[in-house]
C-alpha cells in the first residue's frame, strides 16, 4: 500500500510541476504580449506627433505663401454654322 501511495504522490508531483510550468509560460507569454503593446503605442503616439506637426507646418507655409488659385477655362460655345 506503501508503493501505491508514493506513484500517486509522483503522479501529483508530476502535475503540479507541469502546471508551474505551463504557468510560468502563460506569464512570460503576456508579458511579452503587453511589452509589444506598449511598444506598439509609443511608436504610434510618436508617429501622430509628426503627422499632426507636419500638417500644421504645411498650414503655415500655406498661409504665409498662399498658390494663386487657377482660373477655370471658360468653354467657348461651338457655334453651329446652318446650312440653308
Amino acid at each position: 500500500m506503501a508503493e501505491g501511495n508514493q506513484t500517486i504522490m509522483e503522479k501529483a508531483e508530476a502535475r503540479f510541476v507541469d502546471k508551474q510550468k505551463k504557468t510560468a509560460e502563460r506569464n512570460k507569454a503576456t508579458a511579452e504580449y503587453m511589452s509589444e503593446a506598449k511598444a506598439r503605442e509609443i511608436k504610434t503616439a510618436k508617429l501622430r506627433i509628426l503627422r499632426l506637426a507636419k500638417e500644421e507646418a504645411d498650414r503655415v507655409a500655406e498661409a504665409l505663401n498662399p498658390t494663386p488659385k487657377k482660373k477655370r477655362a471658360t468653354k467657348k460655345a461651338a457655334t453651329t454654322e446652318v446650312k440653308t
